[in-house]
Order: structure tokens, then sequence, then C-alpha cells
């Protein structure tokens, strides 16, 4: 699924766009029932933001489109009249680009912004009181891994970057939110914060558990571990030895 640095990458695409009038049409026989061409053709584009998981088009007369791409979607910019193969889902065409959505499963459009997100871990620097204030307020019998995922709580964070962030801290995803201290849940969201901005710079990322299970630990060479973890069952990767604590499985 792709996570907040990709559609932070997205929206940066999209700049070329932005003070534009749009043509939007929504080739796609399921964005065409939702009406959001309709409703947005002609409009000036004020801006495209990414928050969280989400990526937020903002049109004259207040009105939000609320893209997310769960695991599928993908957003292009081509020159307008590109030739393509398929039926996307929506096409916001300008005077020389055009800003193509494949696959993109959610499109809702809002009359105002969409506030029932958490902080935005990519904002700089982000509000890390805010966001252990959210966790702080929420169940404290979930575990941290799972609660990671919660876009209530903190928006942006993947699958991919809670493993990493947690191995980075040396946290483990089973711990629940009464066992893990302050310091050590600020600690996770910092190292969640300094990866997705480090890929953002381009760094290529180094995966140390995400996908590795079976394969010895970097630091002490224990075999990584991998386990379904909450309600969707996404999927946690740990080492054992370094990241310690909570009920872990024995995978």
């Amino acid at each position: 699924m792709p996570e907040g640095d990709a559609l932070y990458r997205a929206a940066q695409r999209l700049q070329v766009l932005v003070g534009e009038r749009v043509e939007v049409e929504s080739p796609h026989p399921r964005a065409q029932a939702t009406g959001v061409a309709e409703q947005l053709d002609g409009r000036l584009l004020e801006s495209v933001r990414a928050v969280g998981k989400n990526l937020l088009l903002d049109f004259e007369g207040g009105l939000v489109l609320r893209s997310h791409l769960r695991m599928t979607g993908r957003w292009r910019v081509e020159p307008r009249g590109a030739k393509r193969t398929g039926r996307p889902w929506l096409v916001l065409r300008g005077a020389a680009q055009e800003a193509v959505l494949w696959n993109g499963p959610v499109l809702e459009l809002h009359a105002r912004n969409v506030t029932r997100l958490g902080p935005d871990i990519l904002e700089q620097p982000p509000r890390l009181d805010a966001m252990v204030a959210r966790f702080r307020a929420a169940d404290q019998g979930r575990e941290l891994g799972d609660a990671l995922l919660d876009q209530r709580l903190v928006a942006g964070i993947g699958n991919m970057w809670k493993a990493e962030a947690l191995f980075a801290a040396r946290v483990s995803p089973w711990r629940r939110l009464h066992e893990v201290s302050d310091d050590e849940l600020r600690a996770t969201l910092e190292q969640a914060a300094k990866l997705m901005h480090g890929r953002l710079k381009g760094l290529r990322p180094n995966h140390r558990v995400y996908r590795k299970a079976g394969r010895p630990c970097q630091r002490c060479r224990t075999a990584i571990l991998s386990w379904g973890q909450g309600d969707d069952n996404r999927m946690a990767y740990w080492c054992p030895e370094c990241q310690a604590g909570g009920r872990a499985p024995r995978a």
C-alpha cells in the first residue's frame, strides 16, 4: 500500500496543474458513479496536498477531493492528449498536462477539509506531542504495532514504515500501549518521520526487518519473525531479541 511518502511525491507531481481550470472526466464506470467529475469539471484547482495516506485536491468553491490509493491506485502526470489503453478512474486535464488516476478505489468529495485524520507524520517538524496525546487517549490495551496504522492517531504510517520504525527504536510491535513509555512512543514516531523523509529525499530504503522473516537480524543475528496483527491481520515483522516484550506470538 502506498504510504505517506509516496503520497507526497504524487502531490509534488500534480503541482503542475495548480492554478489551472481543469477539464475533469471519469472514464471508469465505478468512478462515474461517484459524480465527482460532473461537480469538478471546469473548476480552478487551488492546491494539492498530501495528508497522511490521502491526497487532497482543493478546488474553488470550497470543494475538496479526497483520493486514497489503497493497494492499487496510482497518479501519473502525462502530456495533454497522451494515448492510453484502459479506463482510468479520473483525468484532470490542464492546458498542457493532465493528471491521470489509475485504479483509485476511493474518491470522495467534501465540502470542507478532512478533519478525522491524526497529525501528519511528515509535517516539519512533526507534532509529536499531539501524536502522543492521541495515542494516550486511545485504548491502552491496544498493541502498539496495530495502533501505529490507525490514521486517526497519526496519519501517513503504513505497514513497511511501522516495522522499520519500531525496529530502529527497539520497541516490540506486540507491547500494549500501557506498556510503552512516552519516550519510547516518541522515539518510534521520530524514527518513522526520519525514515520517511529520507525516502522523500531520494534515499533508497534499507529494509532491516520488513519482509525479512527468517533472515538474521542485522544487529544480533537472531532470526526475524513475522505474524499477522490487528483486526486487519496486517503482517508484523520484528526481531524477538532486539524488540522483546508484549505477548508476541511464537511465529
